[in-house]
C-alpha cells in the first residue's frame, strides 16, 4: 500500500482514470531489466525512475566520454570517466530516491543475460548493435518476458514492442535476420540528439503501458520516425511461424 509521500508524488497519473490506485501500485511492484545507459537508455531510466518503476536494474560495459554528453542525458561534464551504470544511478537518485537501482558495470553474457532477463518484469533494449539485440531477444522469448525494443540513427528511429506471452506476437527474429543485417551506430553515422530522446520517452511509455496494464502497447507494431519530415509510419508485424527463435511456441 502506498504510503502518504508516494500518493502525493503520483497523483497526477493516479488521477488518470487509466492508471488509478492500482496501477501506480503495478509500476510500483515492478522491475525494469535497462540494457545500455547511452542516448536510449538515458531518457528511458529517468522516466521509468519518474514515473515510480520499483526497481531498475542498469546494464552497460562503458563508460562516459565527452562525446557521450550531446545527446545522454543521464550524464554529466563531471562525470566523464566515470562507468554510465553508475552516473545515471547516481542521476536517477535524485529523480526519485524511493526507487530501487541496481548496477552492472559489465557485458552480460548469454547465462549472465538469461539470468538477469529471467528477474525482472520487462526488458528495456536500448543497446545500438545487432548481435546484443538478437541474444537480448533470445533470452526474452526464453523467459517469456515482454521487450521493448529501440533504435535510433541520423533523423530516423523506431520502436516496437515484442512480447511472446501472447500467442500472436512475434519476436525480434521475426523482424530482422541474424544474417548480413548492416550495422550502424552513432559513432559511425551520427545522431541528433532530440532523435534518440524521442524514441528513449517512447519506450518509456511502452514499458509503463504494459506494466501498469494500460493503452494498447505496440505489440504486433512497428512505428517508425522520420524527424526530419516530423512524421511517423506504422507498420504491421506479424508473428514468422519457421522464425527460429520463438517459432517452435
Amino acid at each position: 500500500m502506498m504510503n502518504d509521500e508516494q500518493l502525493l508524488r503520483y497523483s497526477r497519473q493516479i488521477m488518470m482514470p487509466e492508471v488509478e490506485i492500482a496501477g501506480q501500485e503495478r509500476l510500483l511492484a515492478s522491475r525494469v531489466l535497462v540494457i545500455g545507459l547511452g542516448g536510449l537508455g538515458c531518457p528511458v531510466a529517468i522516466y521509468l525512475a519518474a514515473a515510480g518503476v520499483g526497481e531498475l536494474v542498469l546494464v552497460d560495459d562503458d563508460r562516459v566520454e565527452l562525446t557521450n554528453l550531446q545527446r545522454q542525458i543521464a550524464h554529466f561534464e563531471t562525470d566523464i570517466g566515470r562507468s554510465k551504470v553508475e552516473s545515471a544511478a547516481a542521476t536517477l537518485a535524485q529523480v526519485n530516491s524511493g526507487v530501487r537501482v541496481t548496477t552492472r558495470h559489465e557485458r552480460l553474457d548469454e547465462g549472465a543475460l538469461a539470468e538477469a532477463v529471467a528477474g525482472v518484469d520487462l526488458v528495456v533494449d536500448a543497446t545500438d548493435n545487432f548481435a546484443t539485440r538478437f541474444a537480448i531477444n533470445r533470452a526474452c522469448v526464453a523467459h517469456q518476458k515482454p521487450l521493448v525494443s529501440g533504435a535510433a540513427i541520423g533523423l530516423s528511429g523506431q520502436i516496437s514492442v515484442f512480447d511472446v506471452r501472447h500467442q500472436d506476437s512475434p519476436c525480434y527474429r521475426c523482424l530482422y535476420r541474424e544474417e548480413g543485417t548492416e550495422e550502424q551506430s552513432c559513432a559511425r553515422n551520427g545522431v541528433l540528439a532530440p532523435v534518440v530522446g524521442m524514441i528513449g520517452t517512447m519506450q518509456a511509455l511502452e514499458a509503463i503501458k504494459v506494466l501498469a496494464g494500460i493503452g494498447t502497447p505496440l505489440q504486433g507494431r512497428l512505428l517508425m520516425l522520420d524527424a526530419a519530415a516530423g512524421s511517423w509510419r506504422e507498420l504491421k508485424l506479424r508473428r514468422d511461424p519457421a522464425c527460429p527463435c520463438c517459432g517452435s511456441r
